[in-house]
């Protein structure tokens, strides 16, 4: 895919991108979330501030205070998450209120989560391509997300399995906080009669749950793991695109108001 250039699109310059990732202890998670966010800036051309919600610093709220000593006096606030659940819902929304609340004068604009995305497809089959796998009629996939408590969370990665097509059969299953989990899914699809069974691991980036679903997955059968799916082109071009939807909206608030 050839990627375009994101423009400002309000204002007379590019307004700065805050992505917030999850956080990890893991530090192969930050070099990841920065190869990712490296490729944005590439890209794009948009000034990329990274933040995390834990285990390592900036919080967003620094990050914003930091663009605010810098004279910005706007930015878009990207979820660097796969999946609408409880960070970007609660835990994200309720740091923009602090951040509003110390910098009155800061225009925040908040952008949607990475996933779900047409392109997200595209990255998965990138993965899977890299440990020998590519669609197949026979094969059987597994599609492996973390999981939450928040059922509409886990119901968008039962629809993207649902539109996953290629494959002899795709199913979704969670790392944590709902069944099946990835070994039982690749039990279930060998019982029903799948020849291969791989599992796509729907993660941002490595780290416990991507090594967790990695190692009890090989041994429940699974034939390949994919890694996660980390600086993929695909996911550069959706928080591009995020970034720019944010912006219009921001746009048509104003012109509305």
């Amino acid at each position: 895919m050839r990627h375009q250039p994101v423009r400002p699109v309000s204002g007379s310059r590019a307004v700065p991108l805050v992505a917030v990732a999850h956080g990890s202890r893991d530090p192969r998670a930050a070099a990841t979330v920065e190869e990712l966010l490296d490729l944005v800036r590439r890209s794009s051309g948009v000034r990329v501030v990274t933040s995390y919600l834990d285990h390592a610093p900036p919080a967003p709220g620094q990050a914003l205070g930091g663009l605010v000593g810098e004279g910005a006096d706007e930015a878009v606030v990207l979820p660097l998450l796969l999946t609408a659940a409880y960070h970007s819902k609660t835990d994200i929304p309720g740091a923009l209120r602090e951040a509003r609340a110390a910098h009155p004068r800061l225009a925040l604009h908040y952008g949607a989560t990475l996933g779900p995305h047409p392109l997200m497809t595209g990255a998965l089959e990138r993965r899977l391509a890299e440990v020998g796998v590519r669609p197949d009629p026979e094969t059987a996939v597994v599609l492996a997300a973390a999981g939450s408590s928040d059922p509409a969370a886990n119901a968008t990665i039962g629809r993207m399995a649902r539109d996953w097509g290629g494959w002899r059969a795709v199913v979704p299953a969670y790392a944590s906080a709902a069944r099946p989990t990835p070994p039982e899914a690749v039990r279930a699809l060998y019982a029903a009669g799948a020849r291969r069974v791989v599992v796509a691991s729907y993660f941002l980036a490595p780290g416990f749950f991507a090594d967790k679903v990695r190692d009890e997955s090989l041994a429940a059968g699974a034939v390949a793991v994919s890694p996660a799916l980390g600086a993929a082109p695909e996911l550069a071009e959706i928080a591009a695109q995020r970034y720019r939807e944010a912006l219009i909206r921001a746009d048509l608030v104003a012109a509305a108001g």
